[in-house]
């Protein structure tokens, strides 16, 4: 992959085991915050047990996802296995279904920071204060990711460590202070506190405790060896969430136990008073006095508000980024995946899933949120898990990079047991959600429908098969379609963004750990200092990296650089030879049908220090220099 410098490097979120562990936990940690709560008003003294078996099925799944994710590193998790595995409509569905995930854990993590907030101003505890701020906070972040605005790695890095040394610091306070084995005993009454329904249904929600797992497969073309720190990288957060969301309930349910009213009902306060902040909850009954469980409220209350608003934004980003997606292989509609004029993101697709999600979160019901998210996400997880199968039977031969353990042989198929035992799983759980909850039956069924019938009448009107894969169609690269290149580098004057230059920079580097560097230049007057502010220069310039990613995937690097006038030539050579190049790709003007062969495209032919691609705008060919 081309290096980077060093600027680049603190951006780049996933290089070791360590690195994927921080980033994949910040992104599955942050469930617990509204999670437990839910699942308790369900499952009340069994909260623990589903929140174990949930977990269980969570880990069969991740097995799944290593598995196929080290076999096909690429973005798109279930979507990509079905892809392989069957056919363009299976893939769909995996899609469409991983598009309702995407938009309730933006819908619940938004409604749930400002319970959080609740510690400063007591209204946002409670409708309609919670959804009114949800709205406007989902409003808000849309706006931010139409501009373009980035996320800090760093910051969420330090945010995901500190949210993990919070969450064993409550466990280790729970245990020595709290801790009731009689307690959590006496808590359950099997078939009647909770019903064996309710008891099922605690389950099937209890996998919104592990939302964020997508993740795995999305930062696969980021990682370094990924045939090692994948699998590495997913077992260690997989026993920190499951240790933690295990032990928290466990705490708990030790310090706010199962009550009966005097109408023989059941409840417990952390799923009805501290349904909202369940965490808060957890600091509120530890009997720490009130000067240090105020000062510990304070401290959780802000934490998890701000990694819910994270949370928020990266589920936000991850539905732009699979509508994206699932436009290039003509899933979706192209105007769903078309960007914006000025800053090349795909805001209509921001704009509209953004919409949907502020509608789910309008009846104020987290019951309904975290179900929905069940339907999805089961729907989800099943076909990832069939797709494991149907790949272990169609290229049994295939050498995979990683197995699970507990491998075994039908009809002359060795099959993974954690696929069969999580596709049980996850599809009983699918089912159980939709027994049990007509609303969320009646809801998650339209929302299929409503993506099959689109999917359905766009292939139709496209005149094309509903079952083959067909991407969007790109230029094809004239002379080296039979040649890959170890790095690439792409390079940007201040000159509209063209998509062509990506999508052949993408076809040269098409094999798993190909890299592609984009160079965006900004020429700063003579009559400037060099750092002179110029935020909106920088702003295109940093667009059209962020557009490229969006087309090339992970494995797209970039930075800006400041130039003088005529120096960005000079500039672009360098870069190739810093960044060890194997080719570099610009793209070609025209102006009334007559090639512009500006001075930088002029310059990098001239020195050539690497292959030159010259890719074309729309209609013309794509040239090429040796």
């Amino acid at each position: 992959m081309a290096e980077r410098i060093p600027r680049e490097e603190s951006l780049r979120r996933v290089h070791g085991v360590g690195a994927l562990f921080s980033a994949a936990y910040g992104n599955v940690g942050s469930s617990i915050y509204y999670a437990l709560g839910v699942v308790a008003s369900f499952a009340l003294g069994l909260t623990p047990v589903t929140c174990l078996i949930a977990g269980l099925i969570f880990a069969f799944t991740a097995a799944t996802y290593i598995e196929a994710t080290v076999m096909y590193p690429e973005a798109g998790g279930s979507a990509s296995f079905a892809r392989h595995a069957f056919n363009e409509v299976v893939s769909f569905i995996a899609g469409w279904g991983q598009m309702l995930n995407y938009i309730i854990t933006a819908a619940i993590s938004a409604f749930f920071v400002p319970h959080y907030l609740g510690v400063f101003w007591p209204a946002l505890h409670h409708g309609p204060g919670d959804v009114i701020a949800g709205i406007v906070l989902v409003a808000l972040l849309a706006a931010l990711n139409v501009k373009g605005t980035q996320e800090s790695s760093r910051l969420n890095l330090v945010l995901a460590i500190g949210d993990l040394c919070t969450q064993i610091l409550l466990v280790a306070i729970g245990i020595a202070l709290v801790l009731s084995p009689s307690t959590l005993i006496d808590n359950v009454h099997l078939g009647v506190a909770p019903t064996w329904g309710n008891a099922a249904l605690g389950i099937a929600v209890g996998m919104i405790a592990y939302t964020g797992i997508e993740t795995i497969s999305n930062m696969a073309e980021e990682a370094r060896d990924a045939k090692r720190t994948v699998p590495r990288g997913t077992e260690l957060v997989v026993l920190a969430v499951l240790g933690l969301y295990i032990l928290l309930p466990v705490i708990a349910l030790s310090a706010m136990p199962v009550t009966q009213n005097a109408a023989g009902h059941y409840s417990t306060e952390l799923g009805t008073t501290f349904a909202g902040d369940p965490v808060l909850g957890i600091v509120d009954n530890l009997g720490l006095g009130s000067g240090l469980t105020h000062a510990l409220r304070i401290y959780v209350g802000i934490l998890a508000a701000v990694i819910l608003l994270i949370a928020t934004n990266a589920a936000l980003i991850g539905v732009s980024r699979l509508t994206f997606s699932m436009g290039h292989y003509r899933q979706l509609p192209e105007r769903l995946r078309q960007v914006h004029p000025r800053f090349n993101t795909p805001y209509i697709a921001i704009i509209v899933f953004s919409g949907v999600a502020a509608l789910t979160m309008v009846p104020g019901k987290t019951d309904f949120l975290a179900t929905l998210y069940s339907f999805g996400a089961m729907l989800s997880f099943t076909v990832a898990h069939i797709s494991v199968l149907r790949l272990r039977q169609r290229f049994p031969d295939v050498k995979r990079g990683w197995k699970p353990p507990f491998n075994f042989r039908f009809r002359g198929v060795e099959l993974p047991l954690t696929a069969v035992l999580g596709g049980l799983g996850t599809f009983s759980a699918w089912i159980v959600v939709m027994a049990l909850n007509l609303r969320t039956l009646l809801v998650g069924a339209a929302w299929m429908l409503l993506g099959i019938a689109v999917y359905y009448f766009y292939r139709d009107h496209c005149d094309l098969p509903l079952a083959q894969t067909v991407k969007v169609v790109t230029p094809e690269p004239l002379g080296v379609e039979e040649v890959e290149y170890q790095s690439v580098l792409v390079a940007f004057e201040e000159e509209p963004f063209s998509e062509e230059a990506v999508a052949t920079a993408a076809r040269l580097a098409a094999r798993r750990r190909r890299g592609i560097h984009v160079l965006a230049i900004v020429n700063v007057p003579i009559h400037l200092p060099l750092d002179a502010p110029l935020e909106e220069r920088e702003s295109e310039a940093q667009s059209k990296i962020e557009q490229a990613k969006l087309i090339g995937g992970m494995r797209v690097t970039g930075r800006v650089q400041r130039v003088r006038p005529g120096q960005a030539g000079q500039a672009i050579v360098e870069e190739a030879r810093a960044i060890k190049a194997a080719a570099i790709v610009m793209q070609l003007r025209y102006r009334n049908g007559t090639p512009l062969y500006g001075k930088t495209l002029q310059h990098v032919l001239a020195e050539r220090p690497v292959r030159v691609i010259v890719a074309a705008q729309p209609g013309e060919s794509v040239r090429t220099a040796a």
